[in-house]
């Protein structure tokens, strides 16, 4: 059988616009914004960041429009944007808030509200500093430099400056990464990784998404047993399966799929149903990893999805793709694994 490997493609130049251009309720959220600065009288920078900035470059509409502040709290400019409200006599808005949660990751907390009918999400610019007996980081108001370093990837390190109306590369090559069709992360890819190892899997679905190529270094870290470790331990299944529907439901759910087999984190992302007892297994010959013969099956290079039945139950939503067993022997299953 001869096996197709996504990471020997190379994608074709992308088409990235020199401006961005706002559209009108775009236009309307932006003034708000501004005119709750002018009216406190607030030295505050206001960025849209990350995947809107992405997006919008490559002229995609997108509504996912996070807003990055350098001197307060999300929570505590969402407050201003009501009192901002209330003295020209407009409806308040509801503010919720997502809080920090080091142990899984989510290192910095997140306000939300609406305006003109679209979810606004808003943050500190952050920075971190690292005791020497704790993996968990002391946070702190960072520069949109230092924010900018500490995202998952270049092409969304990217910043939208709403007071000067510019486009913001702080780490000198995001705009190029976008360009050139590359997945590379600002800092060491494994120091990216350990901070929030869900990174290795947005990786994977923005690279299988636009088509990009992942960089030597990314793959190489993603492989990592360290980093498969903190994927393991650190980050929830929830998190781990909200990647995972949008690689499935995305444009290129084999490719994702095969990125995930390619780079060895396929075990540590999957698992078996537990209620299945299965009759027989085989290994690949070389190691002990043992692959459950009931679930082999055709290879999807069709990129076709199926719901599958083990003894007549259905077992959930299952995706096939070529795959090894992870030992590094290139033994190779066409196998249908629980998503």
């Amino acid at each position: 059988m001869t096996r197709t490997t996504a990471t020997e493609t190379f994608p074709p130049p992308v088409q990235v616009r020199d401006k961005i251009d706002l559209n009108d309720k775009e236009r309307r959220i932006f003034e708000r914004l501004l005119q709750v600065l002018r009216h406190f009288d607030l030295h505050t920078q206001l960025r849209v960041a990350g995947g809107w900035v992405r997006d919008k470059l490559l002229g995609k509409e997108c509504y996912d429009i996070d807003i990055a502040i350098d001197n307060m709290l999300g929570r505590e400019f969402c407050v201003k944007v009501n009192e901002y409200l209330v003295s020209t006599g407009e409806e308040t808005q509801g503010i919720g808030v997502i809080q920090c949660n080091p142990d899984q990751s989510k290192h910095l907390e997140t306000a939300r509200m609406r305006l003109f009918d679209i979810w606004i999400d808003f943050v500190n610019l952050r920075s971190e500093d690292y005791s020497e007996n704790s993996r968990i980081p002391t946070m702190r108001f960072g520069t949109a430099e230092e924010d900018s370093y500490r995202r998952d990837l270049t092409i969304n390190s990217l910043f939208y400056n709403i007071n000067t109306s510019s486009v913001e590369d702080f780490t000198g090559r995001g705009i190029a990464d976008l360009k050139s069709g590359k997945i590379v992360t600002p800092l060491p890819p494994k120091e990216t990784f350990l901070d929030d190892p869900l990174r290795v899997l947005r990786a994977i679905r923005f690279g299988a998404r636009f088509g990009f190529t992942l960089d030597d270094e990314l793959k190489k870290a993603a492989s990592d047993n360290d980093v498969k470790a903190a994927i393991a331990d650190k980050i929830s299944r929830e998190r781990v399966g909200h990647e995972i529907d949008l690689m499935v439901s995305g444009n290129q759910p084999v490719k994702a799929l095969t990125f995930v087999s390619d780079l060895r984190v396929f075990w540590v992302v999957f698992s078996l149903p537990s209620e299945v007892d299965l009759p027989t297994s085989q290994g690949c010959g070389s190691c002990d990893r043992r692959t459950p013969a009931t679930f082999l099956s055709l290879s999807l290079s069709d990129g076709l999805l199926q719901l599958r039945e083990f003894n007549g139950q259905k077992v959930g939503k299952r995706i096939g793709v070529d795959l090894d067993c992870g030992c590094g022997h290139g033994a190779e299953k066409d196998a249908v694994f629980e998503l």
